[in-house]
């Protein structure tokens, strides 16, 4: 047997040869990329406590801001596999079920008090917790709760308790809390904070609603943007149609339920078989027979070779600049702020789906990251040279990992410098012009309306 060196790839999915201030992980994944191992990745199951790189800085450094953007936890399916019973969970939250938090009982019991909260529109109306016994589909289950409260308790040790980021008497003005419309990304949001904040007080939670899932508030209004996406939706139905072997899981999954293949294709099964594995629950059989792990393994599989043409083919890429600058725009002025001694907003959470985290990891060019699993995070930390305090910095982290010198925008600068950190120029030139480079424009206005040659 010829052993073959390989590099080995983080949990988070990041080469840790790439970044010299990743910590070395001693666990080594299989080299070939594993549908199996890549759906448990992607289930995200609170078992051992994460490792972690945020905060970390050289101590002459003074931490003065973090945006957070995380993806919902772990949710129901929002798509039922036609004819077959629909998968078996509880979204009753109980304490002494797996998997749990030492305080979750505690959260249920502020949340079902939560009278004094400001929330926006329609936020008022949804549940702050998910209480079925029977989970509607796209509901938060105990797992995605969990996995919030665990968010929130990692990075309140690090924000809270080492940098002081809030103190005791932090107030209403130092957050900026904003969700979509959905019950799932609302209670993620709160388990978070709830675990997060100093101390967790109705009367300063102020939480906004964001009707579009990418955030574009006000400037959503871009042609452009909508012309790539179509077209990369046409390239995912041409890789599609290509796969045979997808093909043939689809006739044969068609017939166990006893429903044409086009329908059952509609039916986006995978969403919901990855609710069956992440649940460890059996896929469903009917009296022809019973969905099983090859057709999972197969469809979960044309899933990942999908998204590795998507990066090479740059469509995706396109939409993405677009899709995202309103929000990264909204991020760069505040830091801005910030950065001139305005000390309100220091704290922001935006609760969102895997179609805003994806977009804005693109864009970024952090192309080495996984598709965002249940309960991603994308943190922005924004910190001050105590040595020159005019002089500031930020750092990019997902799921815990540093990718700061793999955007587009701060790969050259790492060449160059000792600095662990990008300078916030960098991230505010980039947002502000070296996106619109590539449609040959200076202006989001500009780039949403040129057609390209």
């Amino acid at each position: 047997v010829h052993l073959i060196p390989v590099n080995p790839i983080r949990e988070d999915g990041l080469n840790p040869k790439s970044r010299k201030r990743i910590m070395p992980d001693l666990l080594t994944e299989p080299p070939a990329v594993d549908p199996v191992y890549e759906a448990h990745a992607y289930c995200n199951i609170p078992s051992i406590a994460e490792r972690s790189m945020e905060g970390n800085a050289p101590h002459y450094f003074k931490l003065v801001s973090v945006q957070v953007l995380i993806r919902h936890g772990d949710r129901y399916p929002l798509y039922a596999i036609p004819k077959t019973k629909r998968p078996d969970i509880d979204c009753m939250l109980l304490p002494s079920r797996k998997p749990s938090h030492p305080q979750l009982e505690a959260f249920i019991k502020h949340m079902s008090k939560g009278s004094a909260a400001q929330m926006d529109g329609s936020l008022s109306s949804l549940p702050r917790y998910p209480n079925h016994s029977l989970c509607e589909m796209g509901e938060l289950t105990q797992t995605g709760v969990v996995q919030h409260l665990r968010n929130g308790q990692l990075l309140r040790e690090i924000y809270i308790n080492k940098h002081k980021l809030l103190l005791r008497d932090w107030t209403a003005k130092q957050l900026y809390l904003e969700t979509t419309g959905k019950s799932r990304t609302l209670q993620s949001a709160l388990a978070l904070l709830y675990t997060f904040l100093p101390d967790f007080d109705w009367k300063k939670i102020n939480m906004r609603h964001q009707w579009s899932t990418i955030f574009c508030s006000g400037s959503c209004d871009c042609p452009m943007r909508n012309h790539y996406l179509e077209e990369e939706q046409r390239r995912q139905y041409s890789l599609r149609v290509k796969n045979n072997d997808l093909e043939k899981i689809y006739v044969d999954m068609a017939k166990i339920v006893g429903i044409p293949t086009r329908q059952l294709r509609a039916s986006n099964p995978i969403d919901s078989l990855l609710c069956y594995f992440c649940h460890n629950a059996s896929f469903p059989c009917t009296k022809t027979g019973c969905i099983g792990m090859k057709h999972f393994k197969v469809i979960k599989r044309h899933q990942l070779e999908d998204e590795r043409e998507r990066q090479e083919k740059k469509l995706y890429f396109l939409y993405a600049l677009l899709a995202t600058h309103p929000l990264l725009n909204q991020t760069v002025n505040r830091l801005q702020r910030i950065a001139e001694g305005k000390k309100e907003e220091v704290f922001v959470l935006y609760s969102a789906h895997d179609v805003t985290l994806s977009p804005v990891l693109s864009a970024l060019g952090i192309t080495e990251a996984r598709f965002p699993r249940f309960a991603a995070r994308l943190v922005f930390e924004l910190w001050q040279d105590g040595k020159r305090p005019k002089e500031h910095f930020i750092r990019i982290l997902y799921n815990g990992a540093d990718v700061t010198f793999q955007t587009s925008f701060c790969k050259d600068y790492y060449k160059r410098s000792s600095k662990p950190m990008c300078p916030l120029e960098k991230f505010v030139n980039f947002v502000k012009r070296d996106m619109f480079l590539v449609f040959n424009s200076t202006s989001y206005y500009d780039a949403c309306r040129r057609r390209p040659l």
